[in-house]
């Protein structure tokens, strides 16, 4: 059973689900105008979703999210709820977004970077924190980002990089654990998703 309200023009394939029921209480999705939702998608009850929402194939939206306008949710993309999203925002194929994450406005997260929010995995009983990646910010394929870290305003993230902590506003951050550098004059132009 599915349970929405969109806006003017949805294109919703056959065979997506919004509104998917995972408790008898929960309030209808709510879609902005112009979505476009892929086959294989899944979006739960309690989203709320801006205009020009965009997915992949196979990409799953979980409860109590906010999603701005303009966001591309990229094939095999997973976003486990509780989470809230800007606008103007790229998750790209096989990103993985944790509970309890923020994503400001202008985000580009690269194919199959991965968010954690859980410090001790199956060892420890503690409260669940997801990263916090603020405007601007740009990560690469294939990035991890650890428990808790906020990733400052206009950084860039290298591809494969591991942030093991808070990434200062306008860095560069690479390598295994991440190194902080300037962020080089090449890479300080402005997101182009807008």
């Amino acid at each position: 059973m599915t349970n929405y309200e969109a806006g003017v023009d949805p294109q919703i394939d056959d065979r997506a689900t919004v509104g998917y029921a995972y408790t008898e209480d929960g309030r209808p999705t709510q879609l902005g105008e112009g979505a476009r939702i892929r086959s294989g998608t899944i979006i739960y009850q309690d989203v709320r979703i801006g205009d020009d929402f965009i997915t992949g194939h196979r990409a799953l939206v979980r409860e109590a999210t906010e999603i701005g306008d303009s966001v591309i949710v990229g094939t095999d993309t997973v976003i486990d709820g509780t989470t809230t999203i800007g606008s103007h925002v790229s998750l790209q194929t096989g990103v993985y977004v944790p509970t309890d994450t923020t994503i400001g406005d202008n985000v580009f997260l690269g194919p199959r970077a991965v968010l954690t929010n859980d410090p001790y995995p199956v060892r420890r009983d503690v409260d669940l924190v997801g990263p916090t990646i603020e405007d601007g910010v740009s990560v690469g394929a294939n990035a991890t980002i650890l428990p808790d870290v906020t990733i400052g305003h206009d950084s860039f993230v290298a591809a494969g990089a591991v942030i093991t902590e808070d990434v200062p506003p306008e860095t560069l951050a690479v390598g295994t654990p991440a190194d902080h550098q300037p962020l080089p004059d090449t890479l300080a132009a402005e997101n182009m998703l807008r």
